[in-house]
């Protein structure tokens, strides 16, 4: 049944459904009060707001700009995104397109890539190398040369790479047919699977790292987590076994079929396609659309910067800090739309126009006062409101 629902799960990613990606940012801190933000047409918020008091900390992003194929993305279904210094880096159905001086470039496989369905992209801290994980393998971008990696020339898992995180020398990927871990300086592979890992089947959608270990979302899994000092392996699961509810509240992760991992300030955040998980390393808690601010379930990725986490789903892009939330959703019939803040029981709509160029979003990336969104229509960039 598992591997039936992962094959559903490519054939929807083709078609701008959901592909996995990987996390790491730094953190940010003195982040304005939502009591100083101001919506996109420059009308002050009311401080009065019981919610608006709550929702110290916690970033609300405006002024958004949507860029399309008219404006030179090779592809309005976008995959992932990456900022990348003074540029950006988008994954698309059709190549890898790269914002520079506010102008676009396309690179394909006539340039080197291993397939122009970029689902994934990294960039390394150690190198300034850039790793790109395709439906066809894995390529990486140095010094303008494109290299890839494939079943038949190196140790790659498989060719349908989901995730590429880089953590030091190392490069991680999460693909069809396992993880796989790739030394830069030796030049080795390690292959892990159902074979030598707690997997069920070799299905891998998300890999993450931080705390000298390895965070690794398992399709029908969970989380694989693996220990760089100790080079042994424990998984997390949904302890209660039932596939259509959480039966037991913050028992573990809230479901098997996990998406994405990301991990900063001493907190891991585990997506899934039925709701959210944060563990601390002592407790877990789940987040559902019916309980938080959360805009839907159903969770493509999630990247988290420093205290909060970014998240992407199939009904709008969600962020929150474990406590107050902001929701960003399009309206149907028009470029507008909004900024949800909750907190608790109470809601606050902040009017945003334009805002966000689709409501599925598959990818996020921020860097400073700036936000990147990836969604089946194009990708978003809106600026920190203040």
């Amino acid at each position: 049944m598992v591997i039936i629902l992962a094959g559903i799960a490519l054939a929807g990613l083709i078609l701008s459904k959901k592909p996995g990606h990987s996390e790491k940012n730094t953190k940010r801190d003195n982040l304005p009060a939502a009591s100083d933000y101001q919506n996109s047409s420059d009308v002050d918020l009311p401080n009065s707001s019981g919610v608006i008091k709550e929702a110290k900390a916690m970033p609300v992003y405006g002024h958004w700009r949507n860029f399309t194929t008219k404006d030179g993305l090779p592809s309005d279904k976008a995959y992932t995104v990456r900022i990348d210094g003074d540029r950006v880096l988008v994954g698309t159905h059709d190549g890898l397109a790269v914002y520079e001086n506010e102008k676009w470039h396309t690179y394909t496989t006539k340039d080197g890539l291993a397939h122009n369905g970029v689902v994934s992209v990294d960039v390394s801290e150690l190198t300034g190398d850039v790793w790109i994980g395709t439906l066809g393998g894995l390529t990486r971008w140095s010094s303008g040369k494109f290299t890839t990696f494939n079943q038949f020339n190196s140790g790659l898992p498989n060719d349908l790479v989901y995730c590429v995180y880089c953590d030091g020398k190392d490069i991680w990927v999460a693909t069809g047919g396992g993880a796989g871990h790739y030394d830069t300086q030796t030049g080795l592979w390690d292959i892990f699977t159902e074979q030598n890992a707690p997997m069920h089947e070799p299905w891998t959608y998300g890999v993450s790292a931080g705390g000298s270990k390895v965070y690794i979302a398992a399709w029908g899994g969970g989380v694989i987590e693996y220990d760089n000092k100790t080079k042994r392996f424990r998984d997390y699961t949904d302890p209660d076994g039932f596939m259509e509810i959480d039966l037991q509240p913050d028992d573990g992760v809230v479901h098997d079929i996990t998406t994405a991992t990301s991990y900063n300030d001493s907190i891991l955040w585990v997506s899934t396609y039925f709701g959210m998980s944060r563990y601390d390393g002592k407790n877990w808690k789940g987040y559902f659309n019916t309980d938080s601010g959360l805009a839907s379930n159903f969770i493509n990725f999630l990247r988290a910067e420093g205290r909060v986490v970014f998240v992407c789903s199939d009904n709008g892009l969600s962020s929150t800090d474990g406590t107050t939330w902001v929701t960003y959703k399009k309206d149907d019939n028009s470029e507008n739309g909004k900024a949800i803040i909750t907190t608790g029981n109470e809601k606050k709509e902040i009017p945003l126009s334009p805002s966000i160029s689709h409501n599925f979003i598959i990818g996020v990336d921020a860097k400073d006062d700036i936000l990147w969104v990836a969604t089946s229509k194009g990708v978003s960039r809106g600026e920190l409101l203040k």
